[in-house]
């Protein structure tokens, strides 16, 4: 699917003679470039606004970058989602260093547990989550302030080559 950006694009209704200044429409989409971005803009407002490509333009395509890329947060993701029984809404919650990194975590995560395609899931809303409101024991687990990861089985290596032989009598202890 390739890496994808968070894209905002403006749209409206052709103008006509009794509509000179039509309603603009405005979407934040997930999409690996502009050309998917303008194509997933034109699939929902046809089937919300009742605005097609033929009888409608579009204004503007702007990216949208993150503030601080490189923090990681708590993202909560709205999403809807078709399958092979009907449409279901959904709430998951990611930990990452952007929107769009969790918005893929989200794809992926949607694809291997439920078997859903990219077309067949719509991103309802993304926000940041503070720690406090999490909801999810997954990302919960990682959210305490002082967690340490045990480093088990460490192999010691003997720091100078010299004097130590390649083969010894007994096994080394990994139990450290």
């Amino acid at each position: 699917m390739g890496r994808l950006h968070e894209y905002q694009v403006i749209g409206r209704h052709l103008p006509t003679e009794s509509e000179p200044s039509p309603k603009l429409f405005r979407m934040r989409l997930f999409a690996p470039n502009e050309v998917v971005a303008k194509s997933r803009f034109w699939y929902f407002l046809k089937r919300f606004n009742k605005v097609k490509r033929a009888t409608g333009e579009i204004i503007s395509v702007n990216e949208i970058f993150e503030k601080t890329p490189g923090q990681v947060k708590n993202y909560g993701i709205w999403l809807r989602y078709d399958s092979r029984s009907g449409t279901h809404n959904m709430y998951k919650e990611y930990r990452d260093l952007n929107r769009c990194a969790a918005v893929e975590s989200c794809y992926q995560d949607m694809a291997a547990r439920h078997r859903t395609r990219f077309r067949s899931i719509q991103i309802i809303r993304v926000a940041e989550v503070a720690s406090k409101d999490v909801r999810r024991p997954y990302i919960k687990q990682v959210v305490q302030p002082k967690l340490k990861f045990p480093l088990p089985h460490r192999v010691h290596r003997a720091s100078h080559k010299r004097n130590v032989s390649i083969f010894l009598a007994k096994r080394p202890s990994t139990a450290n």
